[in-house]
């Protein structure tokens, strides 16, 4: 009785059984009237499975006909009605707790059904189950088939769970599955999302036969973590093998194209997609977006925001986080404004854009009113990431003092980038004290990070007490850690070039350093005075000089400007946070030599131009 209390409680509504259900059961049940009285039950069940197939066509109208079937004596554990209920609640994207209770109860179900639920759980948002019913399948003495290890890799790359991933590998192996292409694709997908992209590229080695799917998954892959050459470059091994790029692939290469900067190449994808119709698709467009705007071409990001007909909450918080980003923060609130006239809600996402355009614009009080209406207004519930923002605002208004304080009054434990953030205020803005103090709480959450042992020896350095500075060297070494190497990279004729600091790799280096000295000299003129202070060794005035002329950033610059056009914008992305000395002296080069050039350091963009730049040297 409970039981059916249960089920009562799932598949009755208040509304009355649709008339075209009702008409259409009432033919039913009156077409074979002789079977129906001599055996009714089978009967009724092929009568409501018939039902399920053509009439459910929502979760109310699947309520309705379930529960006509219970009324008229289907045994709940009847495998056949279950297996047809499973599978249309899992298709109509309903409650699993649903598909769940109908499946407890059934007589011996079968592997469709046990595959049925798998998928249901692979497609929901806790996938996790779906790892549980393949057990329970296996002590069930139920052999999985070839449907079940597609559904079952699904969920594990939603779980993000590559070692259970490689289990199941081994399996699918033992079985002899792994050569099935669906099998594939889905150890593909899985080792991509799961950021094991070694392992995804063996298996795409692996395959004979590889489809548009195979090709999507491994490009995917490569772009979304950290090998954009990579996936640059099997984009041109599959143009090659005459498959033709889809939806997926596109938003995978423009990815791709931002991590790397190449504005040319991702304007050749754009040229793309308007041949082939793509643009009418939202994600694409929303791509398309964050592609402009990471190579800091915001002209056209607010081109392609312009020019869409249907926006979502992606696409504000694309270009809001994309205006932020290059300096453009009154803008960025701007959009945000008109975001809330049209009553798109913004999302967590969304106010980490706003309270980044307000914390590297300089906007203290404008910030915190967006934090306050961000929990009072919307619900939205801090998370940490907002909380970094507001300690990056304090921070950057060198109120260092008071994000110190505000870190302590946080309603939760602050992580590594948040005392980073302190750490790297303390080095601008000289708190030598307070610096410590963030360092030893980097010590304990991140004691292997490159940048914090920098950072600290940067204070040092600033203060003159080279002796500290040999004691945190010494320490890195000692713990085995190591600088990260600073890099640029600039496009130039469909290629991507990377230069890092001294680099003479380049068959046009004895062309290149002459300019450099060119360059150098032209800015002396100009009022150019070395920041020797951010080389942070003790050695002579002249040798810091130098050592300051050969910065990536400045090799990339002088290389562009030996090989284009005058006049012609330079783009460069730099792995890390771009120097004040270099920040002054590219300021000079934009004027002395007329050009907008466009950097892309670790947290931001900076377009100088005429001698100023969009940071308006807040940053």
């Amino acid at each position: 009785m409970r039981l059916y209390s249960k089920f009562s409680s799932l598949v009755h509504t208040s509304q009355p059984l649709n008339p075209k259900i009702h008409l259409c059961s009432s033919t039913f049940l009156s077409s074979s009237s002789t079977t129906a009285t001599q055996n009714p039950v089978p009967h009724i069940v092929t009568k409501c499975i018939a039902l399920l197939q053509f009439w459910a066509s929502s979760i109310s109208k699947l309520r309705q006909i379930h529960a006509f079937s219970i009324r008229h004596g289907v045994p709940l554990n009847n495998p056949d009605m279950g297996k047809h209920l499973i599978f249309t609640i899992v298709s109509l994207s309903a409650p699993m707790s649903y598909a769940y209770h109908v499946f407890a109860v059934l007589h011996d179900p079968n592997v469709f059904t046990w595959n049925t639920m798998i998928r249901g759980y692979a497609e929901s948002d806790d996938p996790s189950p779906a790892l549980h019913f393949y057990r329970k399948m296996s002590v069930s003495c139920v052999e999985p088939d070839t449907h079940t290890y597609p559904f079952l890799l699904k969920a594990v790359a939603k779980s993000l769970n590559v070692r259970e991933g490689e289990a199941i590998h081994s399996v699918t192996v033992r079985k002899g599955f792994e050569s099935l292409v669906f099998v594939q694709n889905g150890l593909l997908h899985m080792y991509a999302v799961c950021g094991d992209t070694e392992s995804a590229h063996k298996v795409f080695e692996s395959m004979v036969e590889r489809d548009l799917v195979a090709w999507n998954s491994v490009i995917n892959g490569f772009a979304l973590n950290g090998r954009p050459s990579e996936a640059l470059t099997l984009f041109r091994e599959m143009n090659m093998e005459g498959l033709e790029p889809d939806g997926f692939t596109v938003v995978s290469l423009l990815s791709a194209c931002a991590e790397l900067g190449a504005l040319e190449l991702g304007r050749r994808v754009h040229v793309f997609l308007l041949k082939v119709g793509l643009t009418e698709n939202m994600h694409v467009n929303n791509s398309l977006l964050d592609f402009y705007a990471k190579c800091g071409s915001i002209r056209e990001a607010k081109q392609v925001f312009g020019e869409m007909r249907k926006r979502n909450v992606v696409s504000f918080t694309s270009l809001i986080v994309g205006l932020a980003v290059n300096g453009f923060g009154e803008e960025a609130l701007e959009f945000f404004k008109e975001m809330e006239e049209q009553r798109v809600k913004p999302s967590e996402i969304t106010f980490v854009g706003v309270l980044y355009a307000c914390s590297h614009c300089g906007m203290l009080n404008e910030g915190f009113n967006y934090f306050r209406r961000m929990k009072d207004e919307y619900g939205i519930m801090p998370r940490i990431e907002h909380y970094g923002c507001m300690v990056d605002l304090l921070s950057r208004a060198g109120l260092v003092k008071q994000a110190y304080e505000y870190i302590q009054n946080m309603p939760m434990q602050p992580n590594s980038v948040i005392w980073r953030t302190l750490l790297g205020a303390c080095t601008i803005h000289g708190h030598l004290g307070l610096g410590e103090i963030a360092r030893s709480h980097l010590l304990k959450l991140e004691p292997k990070h490159s940048g914090d042992y920098v950072l600290l020896s940067n204070i040092y350095a600033a203060e003159r007490r080279w002796s500290d500075v040999q004691t945190v060297r010494r320490s890195m070494l000692e713990d085995g850690v190591r600088k990260t190497p600073g890099y640029s990279m600039v496009e130039l004729g469909n290629r991507v070039y990377e230069f890092t600091m001294g680099d003479r790799s380049h068959p046009q280096s004895k062309d290149v350093y002459a300019l450099l000295e060119k360059i150098t000299e032209l800015l002396k003129l100009e009022g150019y005075v070395p920041h020797t202070a951010n080389v942070l060794a003790d050695i002579e005035e002249e040798e810091k000089e130098q050592a300051l002329s050969y910065h990536s950033e400045k090799v990339a610059i002088a290389f562009m400007i030996l090989n284009t056009p005058p006049g012609t914008p330079i783009r460069v992305m730099k792995n890390l946070r771009v120097c004040a000395d270099c920040h002054m002296a590219i300021k000079l080069i934009s004027k002395v030599y007329d050009r907008e050039i466009v950097i892309r350091d670790r947290s931001r963009f900076h377009h100088f131009r005429g001698g100023s730049c969009s940071c308006k040297d807040y940053w």
